[in-house]
């Protein structure tokens, strides 16, 4: 079962994947210094009507397996203590330990 916070991870990248471009649309009209005014108001008031998970900011990379958001490696999705673990036990393809 996943960890809370790697659900409303998962939540954000779906809100944020469905909403890029309409947002996208809406500021770069409310960004635009050449169009009237109003129209840039409108455009600003449509932003602010979506919800909190459609911003990219709200998206982080988390580890798949404990929910931790920091030391992730971001190519396997995994912090790097449980990536230790996981290579020491040969379960990830192509990585073994060094030694020299």
């Amino acid at each position: 079962m996943p960890n809370a916070r790697v659900l409303r991870d998962i939540k954000a990248r779906h809100g944020v994947n469905a909403n890029e471009v309409l947002r996208r649309a809406y500021l770069y009209v409310a960004r635009n210094q050449t169009l009237p005014a109003q129209v840039r108001f409108q455009a600003q008031l449509q932003l602010n009507t979506f919800g909190r998970y459609t911003r990219p900011t709200t998206v982080k990379n988390r580890c798949i397996e404990t929910g931790r958001g920091r030391g992730v490696i971001s190519e396997f999705g995994l912090t790097r203590f449980q990536f230790r673990l996981k290579a020491l036990a040969k379960e990830l393809p192509g990585v073994h330990k060094a030694s020299w």
